[in-house]
Formats: C-alpha cells, structure tokens, sequence
C-alpha cells in the first residue's frame, strides 16, 4: 500500500524539522512537488510569519557549522548563494572576520601540524587555506604556527 501524497505544507514542515532552510533553498525544493494551483510564495509567507521558516536562524546554522572548516569569502558565498543578503550578511561578516586567523590556525594545526621547512611545503600549505577560503593575511599569519609552540 503506497504512502499517501505529502502536501506541500507537509513537505515544507518536513524539510524544516530535519534542519534550517533558508526561504530560497526551501522554494526550490518545493518547488519540484507543486501542482497547478499551488502558491509556494503564500506559504512561504505563512511559514515566515509563524516562525517556521526563519533567514537569522538559518544564517546562524550555516555558519556555525561551517566556520570551523572554512575561511570568511567561503562562508559568505555559500550564505550569498542560498539568498541571504543585506544587513544580516554585513553582521555575520563583521562577527567571522574577528575569528578568521585563530579558525585558519586551527584547520592549519589539524591539517598539518608543524611549520614548513621549505618552499614548496609553504605553498602546499598556503594553496589549502586560500582553497578552504581563508585570506592570505589569516593564512600567512596560520603557517607561522601557534603562538604558544615558542614556549615549548
């Protein structure tokens, strides 16, 4: 016996409580499961309003898990691609540019562990922390080595 078709509230409701969605992200995967008639904006609007579906929350989801392992220009992309924009995007940027180095010092230490000893280990080091998108003066500063390791 088949299960019954969703409604495209149930689906939405759903996705929202396996984890955060932003309004864009949640509009597309709705998308695939409207019928004629359907108004995916309207329900959007609803979820919006009884705080179903919320941009802030989702922000703050996507970055916390994806701060550890990422510079600032990568999380700010993935949030820019999923339609957040604006003030909120300045806020979170401000608030990960404070953190950036000492994150890049910790992927770096988990990564590789110890300071390169020649050229070509410093730019295998540099290329991966400008691919994970930390800036080159967060990377530069990584690559040094944890401050506390010129105590030991």
């Amino acid at each position: 016996m088949p299960a019954p078709q969703l409604s495209l509230k149930g689906r939405a409701l759903r996705y929202l409580s396996l984890r955060e969605h932003s309004r864009l992200e949640l509009g597309r995967k709705l998308a695939r499961y409207a019928e004629e008639g359907d108004d995916i904006e309207a329900l959007l609007d609803f979820l919006e309003k009884n705080n179903w579906l919320s941009q802030e929350r989702f922000a703050e989801s996507l970055v916390n898990r994806k701060a550890s392992r990422f510079g600032n220009s990568r999380v700010m992309a993935e949030l820019q691609s999923h339609g957040v924009s604006g003030d909120a995007l300045a806020d979170i940027k401000a608030g990960l540019s404070e953190s950036e180095t000492a994150r890049a010092r910790e992927v770096w230490q988990r990564k590789f562990g110890r300071v390169a000893l020649d050229a070509a280990e410093r730019a295998k080091q540099m290329r991966f922390l400008l691919q994970r998108g930390f800036s080159q003066r967060a990377a530069r500063t990584a690559m040094q080595g944890s401050p506390d390791e010129d105590e030991l």
